[in-house]
């Protein structure tokens, strides 16, 4: 399998009682098939896999394969803290066909690199399928680092990583020391300085809603190498990565799936959904947005 394009970290829909609604999730996966991205994951945490409990996380990845069937490739979180728990999801993805899996550290642990890369290769031996490792400090509390990666990165199955530090560091270390891991962007903002280094996927949670936007950036900057055109389309994008900072991120992923008519519902607790002013601001910035990616994509803003 090789990471290409964009891959969508799907939302999870919840009905007015907060549980999962299996009919509005695979109205999400089928707007994202027909949208033109390349891959789904699911068990991500856009799709608040940390608010659901295993038995949900099993139905949900299950159903994902019955819907999306193979059409697209299916990529299955397996993040939990315990690495018992990682290894029942890696099982259960391997059970239901998944194509590859998500494989992160565990949160709130803070495993040294040589435990975390024990973990990550339990993980592997339990699935045996193809790996996208996710580097998020942010949320892990633990930094992917040089030890690590040159301890997973003798599995071959490890072939791709999320790197979702937003240290440039990191990704330059990745691309000089450990060219066999396919560069993933996991920081949107660095989007155009990641496929500049190489890399040929992107991760965005903004795919949910701004599918053909997102694909538009990947085809400039890989598939055409107009870094031109590339840098203009980021440049429209950045407003809406700036106001996805803005400490509601799932929140913000949800409402803009809203706005073009996925019922997706709100979150779950601890979380709380948008206020009416963030609505407003996010409607205002995702208008503009595909307003002036179709003038670019066009023709209209670009020689």
């Amino acid at each position: 399998m090789k990471f290409e394009g964009i891959y969508t970290p799907a939302v999870t829909p919840l009905d007015q009682n907060g549980q999962i609604d299996r009919a509005g999730f695979a109205a999400v996966l089928e707007s994202l098939i027909e949208a033109g991205v390349h891959g789904i994951i699911v068990g991500g945490s856009t799709g608040e896999y940390y608010a659901q409990s295993s038995q949900e996380r099993f139905e949900l990845a299950a159903y994902a394969r019955d819907v999306i069937r193979t059409r697209l490739p299916l990529i299955i979180g397996t993040g939990a803290t315990r690495t018992e728990d990682s290894v029942e999801y890696a099982k259960a993805a391997k059970e239901f066909g998944a194509d590859a899996i998500l494989v992160s550290s565990p949160p709130y642990a803070l495993p040294t690199e040589r435990e975390n890369a024990v973990h990550a290769l339990t993980v592997d031996r339990a699935a045996n399928l193809p790996i996208m490792l996710y580097n998020y400090p942010a949320r892990m509390g633990v930094v992917m680092g040089e030890e690590y990666f040159s301890r997973v990165g003798k599995s071959k199955n490890v072939i791709a990583i999320k790197e979702s530090s937003g240290d440039m560091g990191n990704l330059h270390l990745l691309a000089r020391k450990f060219p066999h891991i396919a560069l993933s962007c996991g920081w949107d903002d660095q989007a155009l300085e990641f496929f500049a280094w190489g890399a040929k996927s992107w991760v965005c949670a903004g795919s949910n809603f701004l599918p053909r936007e997102h694909v538009a950036l990947y085809e400039a900057c890989v598939l055409e190498k107009n870094f031109d055109k590339g840098r203009a389309i980021m440049m429209a994008m950045l407003p809406l990565m700036d106001f996805l900072e803005c400490g509601k991120f799932v929140q913000s992923i949800k409402h803009g799936c809203e706005l073009i008519g996925l019922n997706v519902g709100s979150v779950r607790a601890p979380l709380r959904p948008l206020n009416s002013e963030e609505k407003r601001t996010l409607q205002t910035v995702v208008a503009t947005l595909k307003r002036t990616v179709a003038q670019i994509t066009s023709g209209a803003n670009h020689a």
